[in-house]
């Protein structure tokens, strides 16, 4: 048993049981986009948090145990997409990328902006032109440091 096949059970019973990720995140008490990572293999649950996704995906205690695993980060399959929706993120970054790196080294100074002090908001915007999807981001500035 892997990490990987606990999140195909995961999946595999969201669907069958028709369960949606805003449900799973408000069993868990925290916020969707977190609940969601974590449920696809990319955070740590502690054990409260692990006890109620076992009971809402029927996992065992094996399975259970891999969700308290501090696993490794990144679960893209190739270094440049190939699903439509995640190479839009890509391509954004390779438009973008400079942008954002520019914007914030003149706004903070030379630093990060941390993927782990992090938080998301993805909201769907409703929009006579087609509604539109808002993701706020907001991560702690780290700055480089000398020694």
């Amino acid at each position: 048993m892997s990490r990987l096949e606990v999140t195909e059970k995961i999946i595999a019973t969201k669907v069958a049981k028709g369960i949606k990720w805003a449900d799973v995140a408000r069993e868990i008490g925290l916020s969707k986009e977190w609940v969601t990572a974590g449920c696809l293999g990319q955070m740590t649950f502690n054990d409260e948090q692990a006890g109620k996704l076992a009971r809402l995906f029927d996992l065992t205690e094996a399975e259970t145990q891999w969700l308290k695993v501090v696993p490794y980060k990144g679960s893209l399959p190739t270094s440049v997409p190939t699903d439509p929706l995640i190479y839009r993120f890509y391509e954004l970054i390779s438009v973008y990328g400079t942008t954002f790196k520019e914007l914030i080294h003149e706004e903070f100074g030379d630093g990060i902006m941390s993927a782990i002090d992090f938080k998301m908001d993805l909201q769907r915007e409703p929009h006579a032109a087609g509604d539109r999807v808002s993701i706020v981001m907001s991560g702690k500035f780290l700055p480089y440091k000398t020694y």
